[in-house]
């Protein structure tokens, strides 16, 4: 950090930047032209990883699809970072001398989530996942960002480095997790990162720590009919199991939230199950309840076990921190957001929202795509993300914008339908100009970056040490694969 701060402190108050929403910013190409005449490749670039939606851990097309595109643009690629084989850190710029401002890119889908890009409900026939969290449009959006402030750095000679992220599994994989874990932050300033939604937006707030993974119960299989005394049902274990974690729910602090799925319960109803499993989430906005509440869970894991003569193991899959909110860098994700605006619809689009909305609860005006919300901070979140353990390492902030029809919930067949569909592909674009703009901003003020990280500090505290909610030695690159089965 030695050379970054002492450049910081030679340009602090060199007036390379005139602040405040919509100033002309220092000479150099124009950032906004950049990413118009790249948004075509862009559009392409989302469209592919929509049209091939790959699991966490297993994103090999889309990871080489976003490597390539940062490659053409002279960037140097580190592939296969913190023992993830999709994972990747792309840099471009000087090392030494003026700050690192960091993107993420976001690429896995969704199991279950097939749609078509048409506005009523169609599956699409053999397949299986869809990108219903907009992910597609987060990882191209980040790499049109990361090549337009490449080039604006390389033509103004400005000093510092740009990278992006290629983080895989961030749908339960805790992806991110182990690339903080691995210290691939730890030279980094600031990072910045987006993600879709159906509204724009800036506001800085936190999300709910949480703890995931896999409970297997074994048993004994026996004929349910000639000898049912003679087995020992997993299934019963995962009932009782399931029973007991039901229970908890009236004794565990407001706001915890348990979840969970049978991901295995058995073959045959006529075999008494000899296997079953149960995938659990817990989540809270303070780490240590989801420790201690997951611990619970543990406990009674094993009693459901106890009780009906069956052995338990567990495999931890995720965990991840509560988001720690920056409002330093959430005004200049304001100001940026303000320069670019809303996303406007053709009158194609309009029909193709118009027909979406019919099947929403939700209905707001279609022009919200157009409005920007007003800035807030220290917004309470309700969602989990593994950005939360990068931003206790390193200053952090984020934005959405509005890929998605006003009114989609995240992971709904209507998201999938817009990420893959001109509407997505417009917000998207604002994201990349909107992250572009704001990293821009910090490379010429030191003086923000420097505020930037002293809120950072104040925040975290003098005292705090990382501990990972994620303690496992490797990352789960199977965890999607398909279900258990032994």
């Amino acid at each position: 950090m030695g050379a970054r701060r002492a450049w910081f402190r030679i340009r602090l108050g060199a007036g390379l930047l005139a602040c405040g929403t919509g100033a002309a910013w220092a000479a150099g190409p124009d950032v906004l032209q950049v990413l118009d005449a790249y948004a075509p490749r862009q559009a392409q670039v989302a469209q592919a990883l929509w049209r091939q939606p790959e699991l966490g851990y297993l994103e090999e097309r889309s990871s080489r699809l976003l490597q390539q595109e940062l490659r053409e643009a002279g960037f140097h690629i580190e592939t296969g970072v913190a023992g993830m084989p999709t994972a990747f850190v792309a840099s471009s710029g000087t090392r030494g001398g003026g700050p690192v401002i960091a993107l993420l890119a976001e690429m896995d889908a969704l199991p279950g989530m097939a749609q078509a890009a048409e506005p009523v409900r169609l599956p699409i026939d053999g397949q299986d996942a869809g990108q219903a969290c907009g992910h597609n449009l987060f990882g191209a959006a980040s790499v049109g960002a990361a090549r337009a402030v490449a080039q604006w750095l390389q033509a103004t000679g400005t000093p510092g480095e740009v990278r992006l992220y290629g983080t895989p599994a961030e749908e339960g994989g805790s992806g991110k997790v182990y690339l903080a874990r691995a210290g691939l932050f730890d030279d980094v300033d600031v990072v910045l990162h987006w993600h879709p939604a159906a509204e724009n937006s800036a506001a800085q707030g936190t999300s709910l720590a949480n703890i995931s993974g896999k409970f297997r119960f074994h048993g004994l299989a026996a004929h349910a009919a000639i000898a049912p005394e003679r087995g020992r049902s997993a299934l019963d274990a995962v009932e009782a199991f399931n029973h007991m974690a039901n229970l908890m729910r009236e004794h565990v602090p407001d706001g915890t939230r348990i979840h969970y799925v049978i991901s295995n319960g058995g073959s045959a109803p006529n075999v008494v199950p000899d296997f079953a499993e149960a995938y659990y989430y817990v989540r809270h906005v303070d780490p240590a309840v989801v420790r201690e509440v997951f611990a619970r869970l543990r406990r009674a894991a094993d009693g459901a076990a106890l009780g009906t003569g069956t052995t338990v193991e567990f495999e931890q899959t995720g965990g991840v921190f509560s988001l720690l909110p920056n409002d330093t860098l959430g005004q200049v994700m304001q100001a940026a957001l303000e320069q670019v605006g809303g996303v406007r619809y053709d009158a194609k689009e309009q029909a193709f929202a118009q027909t979406l909305q019919q099947s929403l609860e939700r209905r707001p005006p279609l022009d919200a795509a157009m409005q920007l919300q007003p800035y807030r901070a220290d917004v309470a979140g309700s969602a989990s993300t593994d950005v939360g353990d990068v931003s206790w390492n390193v200053p952090t902030a984020g934005l959405g914008t509005a890929t998605w029809v006003p009114g989609t919930p995240a992971h709904s067949w209507q998201a999938v339908a817009a990420s893959g569909a001109s509407v997505g592909a417009k917000g998207a674009l604002n994201a990349a100009k909107a992250l572009a703009l704001a990293a821009v901003r910090l490379f010429q003020s030191p003086d923000i970056v420097g505020k930037a990280r002293d809120e950072f500090g104040q925040r975290r505290g003098a005292d705090f040490r990382y501990v990972p909610l994620l303690q496992r030695d490797a990352p789960p690159l199977d965890y999607r694969r398909k279900p258990s089965s032994r």
